[in-house]
């Protein structure tokens, strides 16, 4: 028997010998296409060489692509377990001519690798062609006789790449599995019946078409082929059904080994859905599409759900799909290398999608059996129940449909649709009742018609997108032109959105027709729009437009080592400063990071030094950054910490990085921002400041990369300018500052001791003239100008010596207009004069209030120093209204 694999290496062989190169197959996440959601023919890779926009070193190719249909228009998940040849996931080889040979090289190269090389029997096979293409059917009368060649008229057999664009005649070849199976060839009242099978399909590029009108022919004809490796593999292999072709015998081997049930028996669909469905989750997630709630990871979830319901159909009692990888992987690991480096996370992505799923499976098919008891067989499930199921359980509506397809019923379509709306109607009227700005709900129009977008940026910088609307000054337009200031929201992007403490990016938005945009910022809307704030440099765009989006790398790259930064120094402080500490706000931006924590006090250069070496020991440990997705509730119960600012929904983003003793992780943090692939890219830390920012809240600021070391340079050269200054070596500045510092020191007391023997030297009331009697006590007064107020009390008590024995001292020191004032008694007089009261009495005359002290010295002061000699006669008249002792 020939394998699959022999197959797929035979057909790319055949065509390399005839001159073509082959192409590995392109992700299946689309490159070049945003209307896609996911590659659905082998010629998608290859659609900007066949519109001109693309050049290639070579003029014809062949390739195996891989291929999923389960979302969109291209749709066939519904039929995949009870059809022989429906897939979600399948690979189409193709041969292709860009320009170079046209009808009659396609069709002979077709003819001769079916017959001459695989040995197919010409009796078996039968061509199409359309209606008008005589020149097609001409060429394939060299190899059928005339009744096996079929003229048909419908679009089924003419190709257009778009309303607008390269299209042309087909022709299909049918291989005719035998009279035993009912069904007529193509064209007949019989067509869809599986005796004649349509296995190669020869798309002949001629013709230009604008708005669905054929304007001319192409200046080169090209040839696009698709023939499903799938229908080939089971011609070759000798079977009707494609599910008992050897690689899908595999897998349902594996499948019925695992759960103990038969592969032909009652539970066949099933076998068969897990098959189909194990391949296109695998795939899927090999090319970076992990489940979601929205989008293509939605889509896969809905694959996922749909497998591991037949699974529990099976009787498994414990998740089935993880453990079906490696079979899957020895199958198909040889031709597709990135199913083999994306092992680990596939089986990790699906056991715990399983185990998530398996809690709600039980409760929801629950929900189905009592709302579906005593329904009759073709009875309808009200839609009301199945958005219910939708809603509560995550039951995709397709799931319930395919569950009660089983029992022969339906659901009602029409019901659960216009239960959805209920839901966005409500949904709506909450949003408006919730005080958000009325300027918002130009958003939420957005939102309900376009659906959320896309972010593609964890794995990308670049990327294409699908206009879907563009608002101008608050309101939505359809176009915007050179110099217009507009937000741009498409279907898809790589632009991060403004949230959870890290900045939106910045970047280009651009066309071939000649657009391009700046985009000086990004912002995410109700949490699900992704809005481009950009400024139309040249050209303009419409909605509609398919756009080219570039970010700026060098930012972004800055940007995603200053949010890793923070996860390490969360995780530093936690263990340095107590597990009290908890994320209260950050800023991540490219140039810094700021990150508020919450400490009751200021945290010491000690602590900080310790908590920064921690951080950067992780930066040279240069561990690996991973992500999962988990619910809530499971991130936090494995010890992943949440996050300040960030709103979650059902399931989360959980970032692990670095590593500790005993092989524990370092940090593990819900987070669904932009972060290192290892922690050696964020090259180096440092933190540049701590302080207050409210009661029991501290910001650190930091560093990290090049600003950290631009930084670290910066400062040594100041530090080599201050040497050079010092006349020192920077080793030796600290000392050289100490000693410069006790001089000062010094110096300032010798001149203050300078100052104050001026001042006492002379004066108004001066000591030199002695001390003067006033209501029979010893009194000096003195005005200091110039004199510092904290030198006032030495003052008093040099003044006080000077006494003989007994009397009140007091020195007035007027600077800047302000008047400074200390009163001295001594001992003996302090029984009948309060320093205190004297005080008060000149205080009150330099327009101050107040003043205090002890009754031996009080100081206090007043804004009027013009009034400082009236303030000395004050205290002298208060000395003469004491009465005289005996």
């Amino acid at each position: 028997m020939t394998s699959t694999n022999d197959i797929r290496r035979g057909f790319l062989d055949y065509f390399a010998s005839q001159g073509h190169t082959i192409v590995p197959s392109a992700p299946l996440v689309p490159q070049n296409d945003p209307t896609l959601m996911f590659v659905n023919a082998g010629m998608v890779p290859f659609k900007n060489v066949f519109t001109g926009l693309e050049s290639r070193p070579y003029v014809t190719a062949t390739s195996s692509q891989k291929s999923v249909r389960a979302g969109g228009k291209h749709n066939d998940l519904d039929n995949v377990g009870y059809t022989a040849r429906h897939h979600t996931f399948f690979e189409m080889l193709g041969n292709f001519s860009f320009g170079d040979y046209f009808k009659e090289q396609a069709i002979h190269h077709a003819w001769t690798l079916l017959t001459d090389v695989w040995g197919i029997a010409a009796d078996k096979l039968t061509a199409t062609v359309y209606h008008t293409d005589d020149e097609a059917y001409a060429l394939w009368t060299k190899y059928l006789p005339a009744e096996r060649i079929i003229r048909i008229a419908t679009k089924d057999n003419f190709w257009a790449m778009g309303d607008s664009g390269p299209c042309g005649p087909c022709s299909e070849i049918f291989y005719d599995h035998g009279a035993h199976i009912p069904g007529g060839p193509p064209g007949s009242p019989d067509e869809d019946g599986d005796r004649f099978v349509e296995i190669w399909n020869l798309v002949f590029m001629q013709y230009e078409q604008d708005a669905n009108e054929i304007v001319g022919e192409l200046p080169k004809k090209s040839i696009d082929t698709g023939m499903g490796l799938e229908r080939i593999a089971a011609v070759l292999q000798g079977v009707h059904d494609n599910y008992d072709t050897d690689t899908f015998k595999a897998l349902i081997a594996a499948s019925t080994s695992l759960t103990g049930t038969d592969a032909d028996g009652p539970h066949k669909a099933s076998h068969r859905v897990i098959a189909d469905h194990l391949r296109s989750s695998c795939f899927l997630i090999a090319d970076g599409v992990l489940p979601a709630s929205e989008g293509r990871g939605y889509v896969l979830r809905r694959i996922m759900r749909r497998a591991m319901r037949h699974a529990h159909l099976l009787g498994a009692k414990e998740p089935l799909m993880y453990r079906l990888v490696p079979a899957l992987v020895a199958e198909m690991g040889a031709a597709y290398p990135e199913l083999v480096r994306a092992q680990p996370l596939i089986e990790a992505t699906l056991r715990q999608e399983e185990t998530q799923f398996r809690k709600t499976l039980d409760k929801g098919l629950k929900l189905l059996d009592e709302a579906t008891a005593g329904m009759a067989d073709g009875a309808t499930l009200a839609g009301e129940t199945a958005f219910r199921l939708y809603d509560t359980f995550g039951f995709p509506y397709d799931l319930t449909e395919d569950a009660l397809r089983e029992r022969g019923l339906t659901v009602d379509r029409a019901g659960f649709d216009a239960a959805m709306a209920e839901q966005k109607r409500a949904a709506r009227a909450a949003w408006k009742g919730s005080g958000a700005k009325a300027s918002d709900d130009v958003w939420f129009d957005i939102a309900e018609e376009t659906g959320s977008t896309e972010f593609i940026g964890y794995a990308a910088d670049a990327g294409e997108g699908e206009v879907v609307a563009l608002v101008r000054d608050g309101a939505r337009v359809e176009r915007a032109n050179a110099g217009d200031t507009v937000a741009i929201i498409v279907n898809q992007t790589p632009f991060y959105g403004e949230s959870g403490g890290q900045v939106g990016d910045t970047g280009t938005i651009s066309t071939d027709a000649g657009l391009r945009a700046h985009v000086g910022e990004t912002s995410k809307q109700l949490g699900r729009i992704f809005v481009h704030h950009a400024t139309i440099e040249s050209g303009g765009v419409t909605v509609g437009d398919a756009v080219r989006l570039q970010i700026d790398v060098a930012r972004r790259a800055r940007i995603r080592a200053n949010h890793s930064a923070t996860h390490l120094l969360h995780e530093a402080l936690r263990q340095r400063l107590g597990t009290h500490v908890a994320q209260k706000g950050s800023l991540v931006a490219p140039e810094r990071l700021r990150f508020d924590v919450s400490h009751p006090v200021s945290m010491s250069a000690l602590e900080l030094a310790d908590a920064e070496a921690a951080v950067n020991a992780q930066i040279r440990g240069n561990g690996s950054v991973t992500t999962r997705l988990m619910t809530p509730d499971e991130a936090i119960a494995e010890g992943a910490m949440a996050l300040f600012g960030e709103k979650y929904g059902d399931e989360v983003r959980v970032v692990s990085m670095g590593t500790e003793d005993g092989g524990k992780t370092y940090s593990v943090e819900l987070c669904g921002g932009t972060h290192v692939n290892a922690l050696g890219d964020i090259g180096l830390f440092k933190v540049v400041g701590e302080g207050a920012v409210s009661s029991g809240v501290r910001r650190v600021e930091a560093l990290t990369g090049e600003a950290a070391r631009a930084y670290l340079i910066g400062r040594d050269e100041r530090l080599r300018e201050a040497a050079t200054a010092l006349k020192t070596t920077p080793d030796e500045v600290p000392a050289r500052v100490a000693a410069l510092l006790e001089d000062r020191r010094r110096l300032e007391r010798e001149l203050a001791d300078a100052k104050k023997a001026l001042a006492l030297g002379g004066g108004s009331g001066g000591v030199a003239s002695g001390p003067e009697q006033v209501g029979g006590v010893a009194f000096i007064g003195q005005v200091l100008d110039g004199f510092e107020a904290k030198g006032l009390r030495g003052a008093v008590d040099d003044a006080k010596q000077r006494l003989t024995g007994s009397g009140v001292a007091v020195m007035v020191a007027v600077n800047d207009g302000r008047a400074s004032i200390a009163v001295g008694v001594t001992d003996d007089l302090v029984g009948r004069i309060s320093a205190v009261d004297l005080l008060r009495r000149a205080v009150t005359v330099l327009g101050g209030q107040g003043g205090g002290g002890r009754p031996d010295m009080a100081q206090g002061g007043g804004p009027d120093g013009t009034k400082a000699t009236e303030a000395l006669d004050a205290i002298r008249s208060a000395l003469a209204e004491q009465p005289q002792t005996a």
